[in-house]
C-alpha cells in the first residue's frame, strides 16, 4: 500500500543583495564589512545613496579563508 507523502515549503523573507555584497546575510563564511566604495558613510560626495551598499555603509563580505 502506498502512503502519500506531504511536503511543506517554508519561504523566508530574504534581504535584497546590494551590488557590493559578496554573499547573502547569514551565509556561513561571511560577515558584515564596511563599504569601501563610500568608506562606510552610506552616501556619496554628491549626496546620493551609495550604489554599492544601498546607503547602509555596510556590505556582506567573505571572511573565511581557504
Amino acid at each position: 500500500m502506498h502512503t502519500p507523502t506531504y511536503h511543506s515549503t517554508i519561504v523566508l523573507e530574504q534581504e535584497a543583495l546590494n551590488p557590493g555584497d559578496e554573499a547573502a546575510p547569514g551565509t556561513p563564511g561571511s560577515g558584515e564589512n564596511v563599504c569601501g566604495h563610500c568608506r562606510a558613510r552610506g552616501i556619496m560626495e554628491d549626496g546620493r545613496a551609495c550604489p554599492m551598499c544601498g546607503g547602509t555603509g555596510i556590505v556582506t563580505a567573505g571572511i573565511g579563508g581557504g
